[in-house]
């Protein structure tokens, strides 16, 4: 979560980054595009089912999304 900080990205994209996943590999998990998934991480907040399909792909707890 250093990374959401030191970088100013969002915990999504930090936690993708952890794993060592690109966007398009995260994305093809839930089922979308690339770009659709690159939307998403650029969002202020999430919709709730968003950061549900996220959290169940990389296997962490929804709260570990949010700030």
């Amino acid at each position: 979560m250093n990374l959401a900080f030191e970088r100013g990205v969002s915990p999504m994209a930090a936690w993708r980054e952890h794993f060592g996943l690109t966007q398009a590999e995260l994305a093809g998990r839930i089922g979308i595009t690339q770009a659709a998934y690159a939307q998403m991480e650029r969002v202020k907040q999430p919709r709730r089912a968003t950061l549900e399909k996220v959290a169940t792909a990389l296997g962490l707890e929804l709260e570990q999304l949010r700030w």
